[in-house]
């Protein structure tokens, strides 16, 4: 088999959350090159502009890893999710723009430019009050933050909007579809396979929206970004669906938006199932093939017959 020179295989070409590249595919007949198609991931800073008229400030609050796409929205479900903003009249206006810059790598390679929209400006009103603590800690939500779990579950009571009883309940019968129905919606995964996907539904199973990123957090936030800039939030009627696992990180976001039940395809950690039991949230995990685990909730889920109990 001839391999190519890497400057004779074509680069990737970005066209936004796709890149197409050629690979080399390997199996027991031999290899071949083909074309393939890859999830794009480019990095994502946020920023926001707040204070009063006469004394405005612009701070850089994060970066994050994403896949572009929907980044006004991830900005915004950022901030609702990491207690920052409680309303979207608060925003004045979120702006996409770039730096130009390029950067020599040590192959002696240089990268483009930016790509459009790596920057997100957010804009608050004047009278919106942004505590500075918040913007300069470094956030708990990520799992090797280092920060033990009962601080965790501390710093999300002190930002978490009051909640409501949870009344949302959800047939087994219906849970069943959700995976698949979540999948369906997954365009993007469909031609990279890469990239994951968080979804809500109605508890008749109606999809509502769904969002892509390579990040599930991200995904996460660009679906609760685009509810919470349609005034939709809070989520009280919604369940959140995730195709992957169930960690603090994201039910830590669930809560904040208000949602009374999550469902995973893998598994949750052990913090993610106590923040459903602290904030009363119907969390299920192992989604999959008609059978999955309910490790809160279980009288929200109809339709289904206790048959024997196990002892630990």
């Amino acid at each position: 088999m001839q391999i190519l020179p890497n400057d004779q295989i074509p680069v990737i070409e970005h066209n936004r959350s796709t890149a197409p590249v050629s690979i080399y595919r390997v199996d027991s007949q031999g290899s071949a090159l083909f074309p393939d198609t890859l999830a794009v991931e480019e990095p994502l800073e946020i920023q926001l502009t707040y204070g009063p008229r006469s004394a405005r400030t612009t701070k850089s609050i994060t970066v994050t890893m994403r896949t572009p796409g929907h980044d006004e929205e991830l900005a915004a479900g950022f901030l609702l999710t990491e207690g920052v903003l409680e309303d979207s009249a608060q925003i004045v206006r979120i702006d996409a723009f770039s730096e130009a810059a390029s950067s020599e790598l040590s192959s002696g390679s240089t990268l483009p430019a930016s790509t459009p929209g790596n920057i997100v400006r957010v804009e608050l009103e004047p009278d919106v009050e942004v505590r500075t603590a918040t913007l300069e800690r470094n956030f708990y939500t990520t799992s090797s933050c280092g920060i033990c779990g009962k601080a965790s579950l501390l710093a999300l009571r002190s930002v978490c909007p009051p909640r409501r009883a949870n009344t949302l309940s959800i047939s087994a019968e219906i849970l069943y579809v959700l995976p698949e129905a979540l999948r369906t919606a997954q365009r993007v995964f469909d031609v990279t396979g890469g990239l994951h996907g968080a979804g809500l539904f109605t508890a008749e199973g109606e999809f509502v929206l769904s969002r892509e990123d390579v990040g599930r957090h991200n995904a996460v936030d660009k679906l609760l970004g685009a509810q919470f800039l349609a005034d939709a939030i809070p989520l009280r009627d919604k369940m959140l669906m995730l195709s992957g696992r169930a960690s603090f990180e994201l039910l830590q976001k669930a809560v904040m938006a208000g949602i009374p039940m999550v469902a995973a395809v893998g598994a949750p950690s052990s913090l993610a199932v106590q923040v459903a039991r602290d904030f009363d949230v119907t969390l299920i995990g192992f989604l999959r093939d008609r059978h999955f685990n309910v490790y809160h909730g279980i009288e929200h889920i109809t339709g289904h017959k206790m048959s024997r109990e196990v002892s630990a």
